[in-house]
């Protein structure tokens, strides 16, 4: 059964959702069974790729148009959150930056078996380390430490290589009407919105990969005709 996230590397709430859906993954028996798909999504596509000129709290006071004091509570509050499932949110440091190319390093990652490593790594990087995700440098030794080959990174990033599978995640986002991220479709049944909690994130999967499974049901008479090991009953 698979599940597809639509995600941004600059969103923390994705973030905060990735580790409750991990953590609910490992509470189901049948985890093995779950396929997991990222797919791209970008919140600031008009952000530079080399990174914004100012802090991440400037740029959402700039772009929501929000004090500076509420910006901060929503900081504070998101450090709580994050604190709760092991993240430590270093908004102070972290770069605004336009997260297309670390897409295509995804879509690339994920063809290589490695798309959660790639995403952990991403979002440690720009959320915890203060890096700039945009910078190929920065990206090269993200891959290349999760296992990836250095010379096929740097032949990818230095190409347009996976353009058109950010594009398409993109357009399909909006046929599906997904306004915000972190969004998981569940075996194209159900989806959820936002960084849920770990137990609703938990029902929702076994949910659907119990109606996933073939289901058996008995038809007709038991006592019918029938002949076994021991002979035949009349």
């Amino acid at each position: 059964m698979k599940v597809e996230i639509w995600s941004d590397v600059m969103c923390p709430f994705c973030y905060v959702g990735k580790k409750h859906f991990e953590n609910a993954l490992e509470q189901l028996p049948f985890k093995d069974k779950i396929e997991v798909e990222w797919k791209s999504f970008q919140l600031d596509p008009t952000l530079p790729v080399e990174g914004a000129s100012q802090s991440t709290i400037d740029y959402l006071v700039n772009r929501k148009g929000m004090p500076k004091e509420q910006i901060e509570g929503m900081m504070n509050h998101l450090q709580q959150a994050g604190s709760a499932v092991g993240i430590e949110f270093r908004q102070d440091i972290s770069i605004p930056v336009n997260t297309f190319r670390a897409h295509r390093l995804i879509h690339f990652a994920q063809s290589k078996g490695k798309g959660n490593e790639m995403e952990e790594a991403l979002f440690l990087a720009h959320f915890t380390e203060g890096k700039n995700v945009g910078e190929i440098e920065v990206l090269t030794e993200l891959a290349t430490s999760i296992g990836l080959n250095k010379e096929e990174v740097v032949t990818l990033l230095n190409s347009d290589a996976h353009t058109q599978e950010v594009k398409n995640d993109i357009e399909e986002a909006q046929t599906l009407g997904i306004s915000g991220v972190p969004f998981f479709v569940v075996d194209r049944k159900y989806g959820i919105s936002g960084a849920q909690p770990i137990d609703t994130f938990a029902e929702a999967i076994t949910q659907a990969y119990q109606e996933s499974q073939p289901q058996f049901e008995m038809k007709g008479n038991t006592d019918a005709n029938s002949c076994g090991p021991d002979g035949c009953e009349i």
